[in-house]
């Protein structure tokens, strides 16, 4: 059994769901080489999260951003974290009902993710920057 581990910088986006999972993989080579393991993800921020869902139809992306967007509004009165701006507390709230981390088996040297499912940066800022996911890789290679 090996471990690898490393920290992949995605690239700023604007606020929404985007898949990243050529991002991704392109970042780790070394998932060639495992014959079984498993993917570990975790994010570094409190605004923004990491889901699986569908990659197929970008209207899922949208439905999901506009969506949340009612859960967790801008200028909600009851707010009190405000000093970082209206999109920052939604951002957090919405980072903590998605989640910061996401675990993927590995066989055969690829991810084994459904027909329909792609790794998404769930951006809740309106300019969050550039975000940091922690890669560990845990897995039998070839």
């Amino acid at each position: 059994m090996e471990w690898t581990q490393q920290q992949i910088n995605l690239r700023p986006r604007s606020r929404g769901f985007h898949i990243i999972t050529d991002e991704v993989l392109a970042a780790l080579p070394q998932l060639r080489d495992c014959s079984v393991g498993v993917l570990h993800l975790f994010i570094q921020h409190t605004s923004a999260s990491l889901a699986i869902n569908e990659d197929a139809s970008p209207d899922v992306r949208s439905d999901l951003e506009g969506h949340f967007n009612i859960l967790a509004p801008e200028h909600a009165r009851h707010y009190r974290h405000t000093d970082e701006g209206p999109d920052d507390m939604p951002a957090h709230i919405k980072a903590v009902l998605i989640g910061s981390a996401l675990t993927i088996p590995i066989a055969n040297g690829g991810l084994l993710l459904g027909t329909w499912q792609g790794i998404y940066l769930c951006e809740h800022r309106n300019h969050g920057g550039t975000r940091k996911v922690v890669a560990t890789v845990m897995g039998a290679m070839q």
